[in-house]
């Protein structure tokens, strides 16, 4: 199949389509607007015609969406930053009634309104479950647009076998960038939903109703499934790391190039690449475990402020067994170039970086 050259966000949004993704309902912000604007006409076009909304606001999207699962449509929704957290209480209550979905976040970095760098300031409010109470959401942590795309394309299987809400994890940079992509073939939900709406009233949603210990066990037993099933990462070099990198999305890239020249420069570096985030890769971190027992430590690479994921770094590396101290280089907004990785790299190697853990 010949590659195309295509914007993030536009080509996340036909992905989207062609994965069989048949309602959507969003409000426009940027960095993610293109998603929404594509998808205004692109629906149309290919024989999807009012199944796009432009809501009022964001809560009218995540609402619409919630109702368009329940009927059983591939809902999707996109935002980025603020808008994103005032969908919050919507991904809780999807939780409750077990309403599967996707939504996009294009993040932006900061607090508040923030700015329109791009970062990974996120992290902690999707990868934990915003909103109100316990639950969890299948999170993917894109590289480039070809795992956008696949992520995309792959997310409604996923929402739909565990009947949960998956958020695709992109990046200011990653959504405006473009790259030669490959675009899969259209395809369609093999099998009907054995639940939902749908006007006979011979279904229903068919969610665990009330409250109390038996909701609690459905869930823990649910989410435990999902992450021994859904563990995804890359190792590259481990085997031999005197010291890990750790980094997802578009730092992962930027410690890629860094291993290289450390190696080249006589440095034993690796890098782990969590492709989620949720479930977290904790496994990877059982394989260094086997099979280099002795390394040294590990250093979160991430693009926010005070570092997030570093926390489930450390606890991926006591969950495995490894003892070893756990190093942040919390970069702020943007992409750290991969001089700045290997400075950090040398300071930890030197003694001059302190542990986070």
């Amino acid at each position: 199949m010949a590659k195309e050259l295509m914007k993030g966000n536009v080509a996340v949004a036909e992905a989207a389509l062609r994965g069989g993704m048949d309602f959507f309902a969003g409000y426009p912000i940027t960095p993610s607007t293109e998603t929404l604007e594509y998808l205004s006409y692109r629906m149309d076009e290919i024989g999807r015609k009012g199944r796009f909304i432009q809501a009022e606001n964001e809560i009218s999207a995540i609402n619409m969406v919630m109702g368009a699962s329940s009927a059983g449509a591939r809902a999707m929704t996109a935002s980025s930053g603020p808008g994103i957290s005032l969908k919050a209480e919507g991904f809780s209550y999807a939780a409750r009634y077990s309403l599967p979905y996707v939504c996009l976040n294009v993040q932006r970095w900061g607090n508040g309104l923030g700015s329109l760098d791009s970062g990974q300031a996120d992290y902690f409010r999707d990868v934990k479950g915003s909103g109100q109470g316990d639950y969890h959401r299948i999170v993917y942590a894109p590289a480039d647009i070809q795992e956008l795309i696949d992520s995309a394309y792959e997310a409604w299987e996923a929402a739909e076998r565990y009947r949960i809400g998956v958020c695709i994890f992109s990046e200011a940079f990653l959504g405006q960038m473009m790259e030669a992509v490959e675009m899969p073939d259209f395809k369609k939900r093999k099998e009907p939903l054995d639940w939902g709406i749908d006007g006979t009233g011979t279904k229903g949603l068919k969610y665990l109703p009330g409250s109390g210990p038996h909701i609690s066990a459905f869930n823990a037993e649910k989410y435990a499934k999902v992450e021994a099933e859904m563990q995804r990462w890359e190792s590259i070099q481990t085997e031999d790391a005197e010291y890990i990198f750790v980094a997802f999305g578009l730092p992962s890239r930027v410690c890629k190039d860094a291993v290289t020249r450390l190696r080249a420069e006589g440095d034993k570096a690796g890098i782990i690449r969590p492709k989620l985030i949720w479930p977290y890769p904790w496994k990877a971190f059982e394989e260094v475990k086997a099979v280099n027992p002795h390394v040294k430590g590990f250093i979160s690479i991430e693009t926010n402020d005070l570092g997030q994921m570093v926390e489930d770094v450390a606890l991926a590396a006591k969950r495995a067994g490894l003892d070893v101290p756990v190093y942040c280089y919390a970069h702020g907004p943007g992409t750290p170039g991969v001089r700045r990785v290997m400075e950090k790299y040398q300071a930890v190697t030197s003694g001059e970086e302190k542990e986070r853990f």
